[in-house]
């Protein structure tokens, strides 16, 4: 985008956030775009605030964040991150290429997008199970097949949006 559609784009996307400790605003969603923002010299944006969680104390104040599922404590290996160990900035936020997958065959149709929070990291950890890294960085594109074909499979029916083959009906 141009700076001027840039600019209207920004006018009209807020980012959802949450006040926490020290007056700190934690961003829930759209951490990606957040994260390309930055990475194009945009420091300042919109946010429309979820919750004002300020009055808590740093512990208490994730294990809330945590309950509503407005933080996603897992890495790029998928694995479970105390909150001590969480990034503290979008600028530190690590590449997970299963999130990169998920988000393509989200957008070439393999599932829609779905309100479940983080719905999309959910499928980055089914793929994460199921394709090897090096399969992945050898051929994208026949990853991402394998992926659309997987997506549809009866293995990935507890995911959100999901959506396989309709089991014949009985008689």
């Amino acid at each position: 985008m141009g700076k001027s559609d840039r600019q209207k784009f920004l006018d009209n996307h807020w980012f959802p956030a949450v006040r926490g400790p020290k007056d700190n605003f934690y961003i829930v969603d759209h951490h990606h775009l957040g994260r390309a923002l930055l990475d194009e010299g945009v420091n300042e944006c919109y946010v429309v605030l979820l919750k004002d969680l300020g009055q808590l104390d740093k512990d208490e104040f994730w294990i809330v964040m945590d309950h509503h599922q407005w933080v996603h404590p897992y890495d790029s290996r998928g694995r479970r991150l105390s909150a001590a160990a969480l990034p503290k900035a979008l600028g530190e936020l690590a590449d997970d290429p299963y999130r990169s997958l998920a988000g393509e065959v989200r957008h070439t149709g393999g599932f829609p997008k779905d309100a479940t929070p983080f719905a999309e990291f959910l499928w980055a950890d089914f793929f994460r199970r199921r394709i090897t890294l090096a399969q992945f960085q050898k051929d994208p594109d026949a990853t991402l097949q394998l992926a659309l074909t997987l997506c549809h499979s009866p293995q990935a029916s507890h995911l959100p949006g999901w959506s396989g083959p309709v089991p014949p009906r009985a008689s």
